[in-house]
């Protein structure tokens, strides 16, 4: 007799079962293997487009992986999809470029709120309500960096759609506000999140900085972002430990 099993969500290709309550979110696909690497054990779950399934454990918790590609559109319906089979808390693993002049590529960010420069929230709630991420979620972000001894920022992102157009004008006010690190997808997370009564965090390494003084090399960025993916994905997986410790 064949065992009934439902049908997999569209995109991410998983049924409920598939996906552990705590999932982290990079962006890219092949972010998801290293991160793997870093768990006591991990298998593939699914793979479609660019959504890139693994489930394994850290530490005796259960933990999930899924890439969301590029942009707010690709990751809200990552998000979507794994609230429907049973994530619970959702955190985001990138990379960013670095928005204040003191910040050196391959930093730990934890983005803790988000200035909403992207389209796809703005279909959830409208543009006033703040794109923040889940207290508990950022404190143990926050409390995982300290732990691991290395330097770290905390504050609020930049969300935004065009790569490669740049708003001047904005970008110095943001820096003027303090804004430490512009990516794409952190304030997507936290409205998806809010909408969805799921809990939602996010921390990058940088991989670059328009405002540094001097600007390394493209070889010199990729080696810097390497070192700092590698401290963020190590920082996250404590972060998921100590929320499950908690309870969360």
């Amino acid at each position: 007799m064949t065992e009934n099993r439902p049908s997999p969500l569209k995109h991410i290709r998983c049924v409920p079962g598939d996906i552990a309550p705590i999932v982290f979110l990079p962006g890219d696909p092949g972010r998801v293997k290293r991160i793997a690497a870093q768990m006591d054990e991990a298998h593939l779950v699914a793979e479609n487009r660019e959504y890139v399934v693994m489930t394994g454990v850290y530490k005796g918790v259960p933990m999930s992986i899924c890439s969301s590609g590029i942009g707010g559109p690709a990751a809200s319906i990552a998000i979507e999809e794994l609230i429907k089979v049973g994530a619970k808390v959702i955190i985001r693993i990138g990379s960013a470029g670095g928005r204040q002049d003191d910040i050196p590529i391959g930093t730990p960010v934890v983005i803790t709120a988000a200035h909403r420069g992207e389209g796809t929230s703005r279909v959830y709630l409208p543009i006033e309500f703040p794109a923040v991420g889940d207290l508990d979620v950022t404190n143990a972000l926050a409390q995982a960096a300290r732990e691991s001894g290395e330097e770290y920022r905390v504050g609020v992102g930049y969300t935004r759609d065009a790569y490669y157009v740049a708003d001047q004008a904005l970008n110095q006010t943001l820096k003027d506000a303090g804004v430490v690190a512009a990516e794409q997808e952190a304030a997507v997370l936290f409205i998806v999140a809010q909408v969805r009564k799921a809990r939602a965090g996010a921390i990058v390494s940088t991989d670059s900085n328009i405002w540094l003084p001097k600007q390394p090399t493209q070889e010199e960025k990729e080696a810097l972002y390497k070192i700092g993916e590698k401290k963020v994905i190590a920082i996250a997986l404590r972060a998921g430990q100590i929320l499950a410790e908690k309870g969360l």
